[in-house]
């Protein structure tokens, strides 16, 4: 092989014999080449040549035999270099790799100086070129480092990530909702993402971003059994990595189609979900462009795998606890609203999104004897067991009070009384509203709780202003607190919505701010009340957060026009006795006016009984009342009221008694009778059937 001339010797240092330019570079792992442009032949001494990995009989002088040694994806830029500098005639300084006999790669560093012929065009380059391994090993060790600290920071970012979305969560919902963001999706680097649970031997796809739906219709519900990746994590409870799209077409040939759908993904990790020992589920992970997962990277995410586990794991106790507490107060509310011609209801329970979801909120409606309704909405201080045992009992002890036929301000008294003797150091606050749906007329009486809210047959609403007493269970059993009442009457079309603080209070918002926008709420709703209740409880959980639990019933008065009912009401006095022939003048007078004089003789009868006794067995007045009634069929009613709650009683009376007979009769002549507690006294009442027996 041709050697170069050498060249002249260099001088050496003081002291020292003169070294050889060829010697000198040679010893510092340096050669040197001389390309003739014009030939094409590029020539190097011994000293090159090894830098360049071949041995003196391998090279020819040729370039595309150096560039068998050169890495293909380099060239390029190898060769843009070069032809700059010989344009410019200056000279180049690049890095590049040769691959040595071994297999192995080498870094290179040359240099090059363009030399002109007498015209000024390039004739040759001269050079020098040398191993840079050492050199470039440190650089690319700190460039290692520099881009694995890079990596760490960027993996702590992802769990910083994942904790921050995970943080809010509660339900199961919330937790699929939070991994299935976009913006998590970014972070994560990912191209889709899929959340599973196993529940009974199958894989219920629960959350989803960037997945076919096709793939969710026809797997959802898969059995864990079946070859699918989610399904394998949970098998084997180990992470499952694919980096080649043909492998994961024949590992799981039932997802080839949806393969297709997905082109851009070239990789894809399904990891477990383990909790407690127990794999509850798998997150599937695909990424676009990813070729490979770095021990790093796997670690990472198994270590995330787990942090979303524990996260799930604590929504499903959430759900499950969630369930058995809105279970437990479900059961503890009415089964049933009872259907009273005229009227139209709706009731509604939500419970606190928040933990502790048992709460004291209830509704309730009770259908009396005359017609009349009963609704009560309340809600018991506290979310808790205790809260919803109270509120059961004090549900049941409001709902005898009704029934027994006490008027409202009575009903609240005893009520509050009767959390009093509970002994639970628990309140609750009240609204009573007992309504006649044939008249309309509406009383209300409210213990501490928001007054109910009325909308007009024109659209208009208002809240009904109602006196307020003190919360029951706030006073002595022995005492009674003063509770008002406050009447109105409801025009046919008009609709009435009780309901719990619940619907209205949020902690970041002032309560004004809720009882206007209920108001416009209501105004805006659908007419009929079931309609209308779903409407209040969405555009109210947006406003308040459903930070509490919702108790609402709605009363809607049927439209079109109302006949008032008729009704006679006369006074009985103890020290007048042409009172009681005054009484029944008046209901002879009045069942005239209603077409009723059939009915003349046996109630006249009958209301003479229950007023003398009345008046024989109470102190004070007694008031006689008749009005035609609809229960079961049109009958007429006759009442006597008195100031004493001693209920009468059968007596056995014999052929020469001149009393005791009075209960005979009335089983006998009416088809019903009854004894109503009134606070301080008591309504005895009995129906006689329009047509008598």
């Amino acid at each position: 092989m041709h050697r170069f001339r050498e060249p002249n010797r260099a001088h050496g240092l003081r002291g020292a014999p003169p070294v050889a330019a060829h010697v000198a570079l040679a010893l510092n792992g340096m050669g040197s080449f001389a390309w003739d442009l014009a030939s094409g032949e590029m020539r190097y001494d011994d000293a090159g040549l090894a830098v360049m990995g071949f041995r003196p009989e391998e090279y020819d002088n040729r370039t595309a035999t150096l560039a068998e040694r050169m890495l293909g994806e380099e060239l390029p830029e190898i060769q843009a270099r070069v032809d700059r500098a010989l344009k410019e005639h200056t000279g180049y300084s690049l890095y590049f790799r040769v691959r040595l006999r071994d297999g192995s790669l080498r870094w290179t560093h040359s240099q090059g100086t363009v030399v002109c012929d007498e015209q000024g065009e390039p004739a040759h380059v001269i050079g020098i070129i040398r191993d840079a391994s050492q050199e470039l090993r440190a650089v690319d060790q700190t460039r290692e480092l520099r881009q694995a600290k890079s990596d760490r920071r960027r993996q702590a970012d992802i769990v910083g990530h994942v904790n921050e979305a995970l943080a809010p969560t509660v339900t199961v919902d919330d937790v699929a909702e939070a991994l299935s963001t976009d913006l998590l999706l970014r972070r994560l680097g990912a191209s889709s993402i899929l959340l599973g649970l196993a529940e009974s031997g199958r894989m219920g796809l629960v959350g989803a971003n960037g997945v076919p739906e096709g793939l969710i219709r026809d797997f959802h519900l898969a059995r864990i059994a079946e070859p699918l990746p989610l399904s394998e994590a949970v098998r084997t409870r180990k992470p499952v990595f694919v980096t080649d799209r043909e492998e994961f077409a024949r590992r799981y040939p039932g997802l080839g189609a949806y393969l297709r759908a997905v082109p851009k993904s070239t990789a894809a990790v399904y990891l477990p979900l383990i909790a407690h020992d127990t794999p509850i589920g798998a997150l599937g992970l695909t990424y676009d462009g990813k070729t490979r997962f770095t021990h790093d990277e796997r670690t990472v995410l198994t270590a995330l795998s787990s942090t979303i586990a524990q996260s799930l794991q604590r929504a499903l106790l959430y759900d499950q606890e969630h369930e058995l507490a809105t279970g437990l107060q479900t059961a503890m509310l009415p089964g049933h609203i009872p259907h009273v011609p005229g009227l139209s209801m709706a009731t509604r329970y939500r419970p606190a999104r928040a933990r502790g979801g048992i709460g004291g909120d209830w509704y309730d409606a009770v259908t009396l004897p005359d017609g009349r309704i009963a609704a009560v909405v309340g809600d018991v201080q506290g979310h808790d067991v205790t809260a919803a045992a109270v509120m059961g009992q004090l549900r049941i002890a409001l709902r005898a009070y009704a029934a027994e036929g006490h008027p409202p301000t009575t009903v609240m008294a005893r009520a509050s009384a009767f959390l009093a003797e509970l002994d639970t150091d628990r309140f609750a606050t009240c609204l009573v509203v007992l309504l006649d749906p044939h008249t309309g007329h509406a009383v209300s009486v409210r213990a501490g709780h928001l007054d109910p809210v009325l909308r007009r047959p024109d659209g208009s609403c208002v809240w009904l202003n109602t006196p307020g007493g003190l919360p029951l269970g706030l006073t002595a059993p022995s005492t009674q607190p003063p509770y008002t009442s406050a009447e109105t009457v409801l025009d046919p079309g008009t609709t009435l919505l009780l309901c719990t603080d619940g619907l209205i209070e949020s902690r970041t918002k002032d309560i004004d701010q809720g009882r206007d926008q209920l108001i416009d709420a209501v105004r805006t709703g659908p007419l009929r009340p079931d309609p209308l209740a779903d409407h209040l409880l969405h555009t109210m959980g947006a406003f308040t957060g459903q930070e509490d639990d919702v108790a609402l019933l709605l009363l809607r008065q049927a439209a079109g026009r109302r006949h008032t009912a008729p009704q006679m009401a006369v006074t009985i006095t103890t020290n007048d006795p042409l009172s009681l022939q005054a009484a029944r003048q008046a209901l002879r007078t009045a069942l005239h006016r209603w077409s009723l004089d059939d009915l003349s003789d046996t109630a006249q009868l009958l209301a003479s009984e229950m007023a003398t006794n009345a008046l024989l067995h109470t102190e004070g007045d007694a008031t006689l009342t008749a009005r035609p009634v609809r229960t079961g069929g049109r009958a007429l009613r006759i009442a006597v009221t008195d100031t004493s709650p001693a209920s009468p009683h059968r007596r056995a009376a014999t052929e020469q008694s001149t009393s005791g007979r009075g209960l005979v009769l009335i089983e006998e002549l009416a088809t019903d009778w009854g004894v109503e507690p009134r606070g301080n006294g008591k309504r005895v009442w009995c129906e006689i059937p329009l047509e008598v027996r």
